[in-house]
Order: structure tokens, then C-alpha cells, then sequence
């Protein structure tokens, strides 16, 4: 098979490797499509390399067809399925644990199946399990709305009843998230989010920005309130008034989804599929595919995330 590696240099190359060996409660997936994260661009650039028992190349979820099984499970030939990778996704075949393969949705295309796994693990795993999850009345925070992320957990919490405050850094990335019912839509370079969260106290806060704000924001959120860390692409630094935490009794949770155990990562898959599934058949949930590039165009697809030009999923195709 074909693989889009990454050389000495940390530059792809589309180059023939060995075809993976199924295990004993594995399932091999011949891949139509890849989603792009954010993750894929550490790995590029050298930082975030896949758990030694995956192939070193990128590629977090996939959706395609089930070649052949390791044995038994619920799976057969012919199924068409999307799974949730430790890395590996860019390439014409992989192996995956079978508890990490879920049937895509029914109605959707492979393009808009590859696009869910990680995205909504990471809502369902933060929103849900990381916070307790979210009620009519709670205030719910994201910043970059936009993302895929951002667009999973804005509609997860609109699902739970709860108001979403969000920021975003466009006005066709605000219009959308607006359709999405975000309740109050911020351009962080030019409005500050403070005062929104000083008039709606933050029951929840999902922050892969991070930065210098950060702390201030701590002084208005609710008594109990979970702030929940996924990154920090604003910078890793701030300032935090430990009194306000023990005070407020305010969680700060530090949250991955990569380095979760498969039968964590199975177990929020099937909740996915169970509760979530067949709101994306009925269209009541949606996943924005930004754009669709062939697989040898992967470094034009990771450039739209470098430029945070995108609205929802950037997905590479291989059929």
C-alpha cells in the first residue's frame, strides 16, 4: 500500500510501505478519506508524534471500507464504518481496534463520516465526562468556534439547553455559528469577551487558546464552574487568582483525547454512535466539510488550518 509519510526532513512524501498485519480483534479499512486536525500539523512539524504502537505518520480518523477482521466482532467485509486512529490515517490501508470503529452514519458520505470521530469524541469526552455535562441554563464557552471542534461542542451544548458564548475572528465564521445558535458571537481581535462573561457567568469552558485572558475570565465564572484545557494556541502562559478557584470551588481539568486507553476512546464511540448517530442522518447535526483535497495535495490541506482559514473539517481523499 501507499502511505503519506514523513521523511528525515518532516517533509510527505507518498511512498509504498508494507502493507499493516490484522490482529486478533482488529479490523483492517481499506480508506476513502482522512480528516485534517490540528494534531496532524504537530506531528508535521515534529512535536506530537503518534504512540509508539501506531504507524508514525498522521492521520487521527478515517472512514471507508472494512476489508477483513481479525476474527469475530460485528463488523464484515463491504461495511462502510469510520474510525477514531492513534495516528496513521493518511494512508491506503490501517489496521484498527476493533472498539474503535463505529458504522458511519446512515445518509452521510465518506468525506462527511471521516470528518466526526475525533471532533465529536472530543466534545462527548469534554462535555460531557470532563464537566458532567451541560443543563438548560448553564453558559457554555468555546473559543474558536469556527473550528470543527468548535462547531461539535457549540451544538452539543445548544443540544444540552445551554447558552453558548463564543469567539470566532471573521464575519462569514460568525454568521455560521450563529446558524448554529451561538447565543453571543465574538470577534476576539477586535471585541473582548470579558465583559460578555461578566454578564453571563461561565457554567463550562472549552479553551484550546489558552493566553493571557484566560486567568481574568476565572473571577466570572459560576460558583462550580469547570474550565476545561485542550491547548494552547494562544500561549501557555497566564495568570490565575488561586484564591477566586478554591473560593469558587472552579475545576481546571487538563483533557486529551490521543492518550486515552482504547476501551476509553470505544466507550465514547459508542455513546456517539447510540445518542448522536442518527441526529446526523436526520440533519438535525451537521459537520461543515470546509474543503476536500487528494491525498498528494495534504500540505495545500494543512495550510487552510495554518491560516485558520476554515469553517468546520478540512478532509483529504484517497477513492
Amino acid at each position: 500500500m501507499h502511505a503519506m509519510i514523513l521523511d528525515e526532513k518532516l517533509n510527505f512524501v507518498w511512498a509504498e510501505v508494507p502493507d499493516p498485519e490484522v490482529r486478533s480483534g482488529e479490523v483492517l479499512i481499506r480508506v476513502h478519506a482522512a480528516a485534517v486536525n490540528r494534531a496532524d500539523l504537530m506531528q508535521k512539524d515534529g512535536c506530537y508524534a503518534s504512540p509508539p504502537e501506531w504507524p508514525q505518520w498522521c492521520g487521527l480518523e478515517v472512514a471507508g471500507e472494512v476489508v477483513s477482521t481479525g476474527g469475530g466482532g460485528k463488523f464484515r467485509p463491504g461495511d462502510r464504518v469510520c474510525a477514531l486512529l492513534g495516528g496513521g490515517g493518511y494512508s491506503e490501508l490501517v489496521a484498527v481496534p476493533a472498539e474503535m470503529v463505529i458504522p458511519a452514519p446512515e445518509g452521510l458520505s465518506m468525506v462527511e463520516a471521516a470528518s466526526l470521530p475525533e471532533v465529536w469524541c472530543t466534545a462527548y469526552l469534554n462535555l460531557e465526562l470532563e464537566a458532567g455535562g451541560l443543563k438548560p441554563g448553564d453558559v457554555f464557552y468555546m473559543q474558536a468556534g469556527a473550528s470543527g471542534v468548535g462547531l461539535a461542542a457549540i451544538q452539543y451544548a445548544k443540544l444540552c439547553g445551554a447558552t453558548v458564548i463564543t469567539t470566532i475572528d471573521s464575519p462569514e465564521k460568525a454568521a455560521f455559528v450563529r446558524r448554529l445558535g451561538a447565543d453571543f458571537v465574538l470577534d476576539y481581535r477586535t471585541e473582548d469577551v470579558r465583559s460578555v462573561i461578566a454578564a453571563h457567568p461561565v457554567t463550562v469552558a472549552l479553551d484550546c487558546i489558552g493566553g493571557a485572558q484566560m486567568g481574568e475570565c476565572f473571577r466570572n465564572m459560576v460558583f462550580g464552574g469547570r474550565w476545561i484545557m485542550i491547548a494552547t494556541m494562544g500561549g501557555a502562559q497566564t495568570t490565575i487568582d488561586l484564591e477566586t478557584v478554591w473560593r469558587k470551588r472552579i475545576r481546571l481539568i487538563g483533557s486529551t483525547l490521543r492518550s486515552r486507553t482504547v476501551e476509553e476512546k470505544g466507550a465514547i464511540l459508542r455513546a456517539l454512535q447510540e445518542r448522536l448517530w442518527p441526529l446526523f442522518s436526520e440533519c438535525k447535526l451537521i459537520s461543515n466539510i470546509h474543503a476536500v483535497f487528494p491525498i498528494r495535495e495534504v500540505e495545500a490541506a494543512h495550510n487552510v488550518l495554518r491560516r485558520c482559514e476554515n469553517i468546520g473539517k478540512v478532509v483529504l481523499t484517497l477513492r
